[in-house]
C-alpha cells in the first residue's frame, strides 16, 4: 500500500506541476498585464491597437498544445463542440489532459493491485472517459434547461412582434431578459445578424449548436415564414403551445418510468454495496479475491458483467418520447 500511495502521489505531483508551469503561470502573467493596462500603468504606446477581426478560439493555454490541437481538427473539433455545448469554461487541452491523467492513474492502480497488464489496459479507457462523461452530463443539463426556457422565449418574441417590433428586436429582447442558456444563444444570433450575417445562416448555426428538436422546429418555422409569408407571431404562439405539450408528455413519461429507473439504480448499486459490507463483516473472504489469482479473475469478470448489466438496464428504462 505504501508503494501504491507513493506512486500515486508522484504522478499527481508531476501532472499538477506541469499544469502549474504551463497553464497557471502564463494565465497569471496575462491577468497581471491586463490589470496594469486597466489601472493606467504603463505608457500609451504600450496599449495594443484595436483589432477588427475576432481572435481565434484557443484550444489550450499552452502554445505548443494549442497549435497541435488546431492542426488535428478531426480530433479536437468534436471535443470543442462538446465543451461549447456544455457551457463549461474549460479548454479542450484541459479536458484531454484530465482524461489522459485519469486513464494513466487507472492503469497504474489496476496494474499494481492485480498485476494483470491486459486488465489494466482494458480498464484504463474507463478512467479516461470520466471527464468526458462529466462534460456530457453538464451538456445534457444545459439542453434540458434550454427546453424549459424555450417556449417562454418564443412567446416573448411573438408578443414583441404583435406590439409592432421587428423579429431581430424580439431576438434582442430574449437575449437581454432570458438567462443562460437561451439568452446566450439568442444573443449570439442577434449579434451575428447585426454584424452582417444573414438571418437564415445565424438561425441555422443556432440549430447546429443546440441539437434540440424544439430549436429545429423554431428555425424551420421562421425560415419557412420568411420565404412564404404569413403571420409569424401566430405561428410562434402555436409552436410554443406544441412545445409545452411535448414537455408535458416528457414529464409524464419520466413519472411512469420512475419505478423502473429506481429499480435499475438499486440493481446496479447492490453488488458493490454488498461487497463493501462483506469486506467489513468478513475481511478474510474478500481479501482472497485480491490475493488469489482465481479471485482476481472472478473480480474482473464480475466487474465487466456489472458494467454490461448496468448499460442494459439503462437502455431498458430510457424510453424515447
Amino acid at each position: 500500500m505504501v508503494v501504491v500511495a507513493l506512486t500515486f502521489s508522484l504522478i499527481l505531483t508531476i501532472v499538477l506541476g506541469i499544469y502549474y508551469v504551463f497553464v497557471v503561470v502564463p494565465e497569471g502573467r496575462e491577468l497581471k498585464a491586463l490589470r496594469q493596462r486597466i489601472g493606467g500603468k504603463g505608457s500609451i504606446s504600450a496599449v495594443p491597437t484595436a483589432r477588427l477581426e475576432r481572435p481565434t478560439e484557443r484550444l489550450s493555454n499552452v502554445d505548443l498544445v494549442n497549435s497541435v490541437l488546431q492542426q488535428a481538427s478531426g480530433v479536437s473539433g468534436p471535443v470543442e463542440r462538446l465543451v461549447t455545448q456544455s457551457g463549461l469554461k474549460i479548454t479542450v487541452g484541459s479536458l484531454l489532459l484530465a482524461s489522459a491523467f485519469l486513464g494513466l492513474t487507472t492503469y497504474l492502480l489496476v496494474k499494481i493491485f492485480t498485476y494483470m497488464t491486459l486488465l489494466a489496459v482494458a480498464v484504463a479507457p474507463l478512467g479516461a472517459a470520466i471527464p468526458f462523461l462529466v462534460v456530457n452530463y453538464y451538456r445534457k443539463k444545459r439542453f434540458e434547461t434550454f427546453e424549459e426556457q424555450f417556449p417562454e422565449s418564443i412567446e416573448l418574441i411573438a408578443r414583441a412582434m404583435r406590439a409592432g417590433h421587428a423579429f431581430p428586436t424580439g431576438l434582442q429582447m430574449v437575449a437581454e431578459e432570458v438567462p443562460d442558456p437561451v439568452g446566450t444563444e439568442f444573443k449570439l444570433v442577434y449579434d451575428r445578424q447585426n454584424f452582417g450575417m444573414p438571418m437564415s445562416d445565424a438561425l441555422k448555426a443556432m440549430a447546429e449548436r443546440v441539437p434540440v428538436l424544439d430549436a429545429k422546429f423554431f428555425v424551420t418555422a421562421v425560415l419557412t415564414q420568411r420565404e412564404t409569408g404569413g403571420n409569424l407571431s401566430e405561428v410562434l404562439d402555436n409552436l410554443a403551445s406544441v412545445m409545452r405539450e411535448r414537455f408535458k408528455v416528457k414529464r409524464q413519461v419520466r413519472v411512469i418510468t420512475a419505478h423502473g429507473r429506481m429499480t435499475g439504480w438499486i440493481l446496479a448499486a447492490l453488488p458493490p454495496a454488498l461487497f463493501v459490507v462483506l469486506s467489513f463483516i468478513s475481511p478474510a473472504h474478500t481479501k482472497t479475491l485480491f490475493t488469489d489469482p482465481l479471485g482476481v479473475k472472478i473480480m474482473a469478470v464480475a466487474g465487466c458483467m456489472q458494467i454490461i448489466g448496468t448499460l442494459v438496464i439503462r437502455k431498458l428504462v430510457n424510453i424515447p418520447y
